[in-house]
């Protein structure tokens, strides 16, 4: 029997759906009288409960689902036979008039995909970065190990705070002489010049001796994570209760020893540095360039989106908005009000290059092949103690290959467009490199 698919708006589709009563109700006896085979009923053995009891009990329920479960294969079997690419879940609702010669009829209302159609990928103009690690980003990266093994010895009563010295404080702030939440705190302990304070907390802090109390002005930045707070000028009373240099360990052979190289020497220190920051290196500049090449994709597709995609993207967002809440230790986080419509936005982006990757990916074959995921995960690994437990923990979950096999994927669309651009290739240097959001 042919489909008749009506068109409702520009993705948007319609189709009739035919249920016969009969069929419906045989599917609904046979169900009930598989579920009276382990009913219980006061005054009855498991089993012995009359059907009457059972098609009371359950009745509304089981019809429920055989419905449900008849317009799912009804619906699948129309849009097959249409050769329809749905996207998202159908809307059903019953037609008006109810059983007309012993059938039910439904409207299933829809989304098909777009037909996604890539313009000219040579019209593109894509900067490509490269970044390559020197001398001073692994003399770097040893101070930041030896920071992270430091102690702290406490300076002398007449010693002012310096860049680096760990302090403890008690401070309140208020703001036209009342007290704001947190703004007050005792015991408290940060290291000056690292930017864990505002620049001018910092700043009154730095050269105060332990007992010396100060009180001075603070305006909070306009977009000041504290909205209460933000953008207004605050009193703080800020008093020292200890100040402590820090002791920097020297880079001897033990401390080289201690952070797992069994030769503790420097040469081996430096060439194990230089392999970690090559692998992050690598995996940023792949990160920005695989942005860069998504920014101008979105420059060369232009078609509808299915809003139910887009809507069901945009409550992944809130949900993933509110998971970072719960991990930043708000209460009840899985109940915060956010509303879908400020995602939508990205998730309009979302969706179109989701779109835009799958053509390119059909059209040109660029799936992840097996030796690319599988080289994916061991380059993933190596930055671990137990490489080979990693690669297992990733290749026994079919969730975690699933996201490294869209990684491979977009890496692949990536070259691809690449090599069909006008490219500008451009030198970082590690720092402009680890400064910008991968």
């Amino acid at each position: 029997m042919a489909i008749t698919v009506e068109t409702l708006d520009k993705l948007e589709r319609r189709i009739t759906l035919s249920l016969a009563v009969d069929v419906l109700k045989n599917e609904v006896d046979a169900r009930l009288k598989k579920l009276a085979r382990t009913t219980k009923a006061d005054g009855f053995r498991q089993g012995k409960v009359p059907m009457n009891i059972v098609a009371q009990r359950y009745g509304m329920s089981v019809q429920y689902e055989v419905v449900n479960d008849k317009l799912g294969e009804a619906f699948a079997q129309a849009a097959q036979e249409a050769q329809l690419r749905v996207a998202g879940q159908p809307r059903i609702a019953e037609k008006e008039g109810g059983p007309v010669e012993g059938v039910l009829q439904f409207d299933a209302t829809f989304e098909v995909y777009p037909e996604v159609t890539v313009g000219d990928l040579a019209s593109l103009d894509i900067e490509r970065v490269a970044a390559d690690i020197d001398d001073a980003a692994i003399d770097r990266t040893v101070e930041i190990l030896r920071k992270q093994r430091r102690t702290f010895n406490q300076r002398a009563a007449d010693e002012g705070a310096q860049d680096g010295d760990r302090v403890t404080i008690d401070f309140e702030g208020k703001i036209d002489g009342v007290a704001f939440e947190g703004g007050k705190a005792e015991g408290f302990q940060f290291l000056v010049g690292e930017g864990q304070m505002l620049e001018a907390f910092e700043k009154a802090v730095r050269g105060m001796k332990t007992g010396e109390s100060k009180t001075f002005p603070l305006k909070f930045p306009d977009d000041y994570h504290g909205k209460d707070v933000a953008g207004k000028e605050a009193d703080f009373l800020v008093t020292v209760k200890k100040v402590e240099a820090q002791q920097l360990p020297e880079v001897t052979e033990d401390f080289i020893k201690g952070l797992g190289l069994a030769d503790g020497s420097l040469d081996s220190l430096r060439a194990d540095i230089k392999k970690n920051l090559e692998r992050e290196v690598k995996f940023r500049v792949a990160a920005r360039n695989k942005a860069a090449v998504m920014e101008g994709l979105l420059k060369v597709v232009s078609f509808d989106l299915p809003q139910s995609l887009v809507a069901a993207e945009a409550d992944r967002l809130v949900e993933q908005a509110r998971a970072d809440l719960k991990a930043r230790g708000m209460a009840d986080a899985d109940k915060a009000p956010i509303p879908a419509e400020m995602f939508h936005p990205q998730a309009e982006r979302r969706v179109r290059l989701g779109l835009t990757v799958a053509e390119l990916v059909k059209a040109n074959n660029l799936q992840a092949k097996p030796e690319q995921l599988q080289a994916h995960i061991q380059e993933l690994a190596q930055s671990y103690e137990q490489p080979a437990q990693v690669v297992a923990w990733y290749m026994s979950d079919r969730q975690r290959m699933a996201e490294v096999e869209a990684v491979v994927i977009e890496a692949n669309v990536a070259d691809f467009v690449l090599s069909k651009a006008k490219v500008t290739d451009k030198s970082l240097s590690f720092e402009e490199l680890m400064g910008q959001q991968g």
